[in-house]
C-alpha cells in the first residue's frame, strides 16, 4: 500500500506545479530543494517555511502571488525534499547559511527581493540579519507568526500558570521524537488545538496535518531543541530592513506578545497586521492577508526588477516535469 503524500493533492491548499526547480548547496555541503513559481522577470519574493512544514505550506500564498510575482520557496534542511543532516547541524547559523545559499542560487546577479518567513522561517530571516548577502539582496521582510526568544516559556499549548511550568512542558513537546501517527480525527483535533484558530476549516486542518505529520521525527526533535533554546533578540535589533509583522491573536505556539516584542526591537518596523481569532498557521488560515502584506512590501520597497537574463555563473535550474 502506497504512503499518502505529505500534502493534499487537490483544492486551494494543494501545491501548484513549479515553473522550475533547483538543488541548492549550503555552506556546509547540505543540499536543499527549491522551486520557482510565476513569470520570469517579475518582482521576486523568497519564502521560508516553519518547523515541521515544507514548501507545500505556502501553496495558497504562492497561488496568489505567482500571477504577477516570481516566488521562490524552499524546504528547510530535513523537511520536505531536503535531506536530513547530522544532529549538530540544526542551528540558527545553518538557517542563515541556507537562506543565503537559496538567495545566491535562485536569483539573478544584482536581483533584489522581498523575503518572508513563517515561524522558524521568520527566525531564519532574523538569524541572517547581519549577513551581507541578505542586506544586499533583501529590500524588505515579512515576519509571520514568529518570535525571537522565550518560546517555551511563552507558548500556551499547555496553559500552565507559571513560566517555569510552561517552559518544562513545552520543552518536552519541542524535544519529543514521538511519532505523530496517521492523520486521524484525533490527530487533526490535536493539531487544530495547538496550531490553528477555532474557525479553521476542515480543509485547512487537513492540509496542515498532512504537512506536519510528514516531517521525520528526528528532524522535528533536532529543530525543536534549537527552538527551545532560541535567543535571537540581538539579531532582530540588527535587521535593518523595512520589516512588517503578521500575527494571529489566537496563536498558542507564538502568542501575540512575540509580535509586540519584535515590533519594539526592530530598527524599521512597518507595523503589525493583527489577524483576530487566527492561530499559528496564518499563511493557510488567511493566505490573502499574508499575500497582501507581501504585495505591499514589494510595491513600497522593491523598486528594481529582475534582470532579463540570469548570471551564467549561477547553477542552472532544473525544469519541472
Amino acid at each position: 500500500m502506497s504512503r499518502r503524500p505529505g500534502y493534499v493533492t487537490s483544492g486551494p491548499y494543494a501545491p501548484p506545479v513549479p515553473r522550475t526547480t533547483a538543488t541548492v548547496t549550503s555552506a556546509d555541503g547540505s543540499r536543499l530543494y527549491a522551486e520557482t513559481h510565476g513569470p520570469e522577470g517579475a518582482p521576486a519574493v523568497v519564502l521560508a517555511h516553519g518547523w515541521t512544514c515544507s514548501t507545500a505550506f505556502w501553496a495558497p500564498v504562492v497561488r496568489d502571488l505567482a500571477a504577477d510575482h516570481r516566488v521562490v520557496v524552499y524546504d528547510q534542511r530535513g523537511h520536505g525534499r531536503s535531506p536530513a543532516v547530522a544532529a549538530g547541524a540544526y542551528t540558527t547559523r545553518a538557517l542563515a547559511d541556507d537562506l543565503v545559499a537559496v538567495l545566491e542560487t535562485t536569483l539573478a546577479a544584482g536581483e533584489r527581493v522581498v523575503v518572508g518567513g513563517h515561524s522558524m522561517g521568520g527566525m531564519t530571516i532574523m538569524a541572517a540579519a547581519e549577513r551581507p548577502e541578505l542586506r544586499e539582496r533583501a529590500a524588505a521582510a515579512l515576519l509571520c507568526s514568529t518570535g525571537s526568544a522565550q518560546l517555551a516559556a511563552e507558548s500556551r499549548v499547555f496553559p500552565l500558570r507559571t513560566p517555569q511550568g510552561r517552559r518544562r512542558a513545552h520543552r518536552l513537546m519541542l524535544h519529543s521524537r514521538a511519532p505523530l501517527g496517521p492523520v486521524s480525527p484525533v490527530a487533526k483535533w490535536a493539531l487544530r488545538y495547538a496550531t490553528m484558530g477555532p474557525g479553521a476549516s476542515a480543509d485547512q486542518i487537513e492540509a496542515c496535518a498532512r504537512i506536519v505529520h510528514a516531517c521525520p521525527t528526528g528532524v522535528r526533535s533536532h529543530w525543536g531543541r534549537m527552538l527551545a533554546a532560541l535567543e535571537l533578540t540581538g539579531s532582530v535589533a540588527r535587521l535593518e530592513l523595512p520589516t512588517a509583522i503578521v500575527a494571529g491573536t489566537a496563536d498558542r505556539l507564538t502568542p501575540f506578545v512575540h509580535a509586540r516584542r519584535l515590533a519594539a526591537v526592530l530598527p524599521d518596523c512597518r507595523g503589525i497586521t493583527e489577524l483576530p481569532g487566527l492561530g499559528h498557521m496564518t499563511p493557510i488560515e488567511d493566505p490573502g492577508a499574508v499575500a497582501g502584506r507581501l504585495r505591499e512590501l514589494v510595491r513600497d520597497h522593491l523598486t528594481t526588477r529582475a534582470p532579463a537574463s540570469r548570471d551564467k555563473r549561477q547553477p542552472k535550474e532544473e525544469k519541472s516535469a
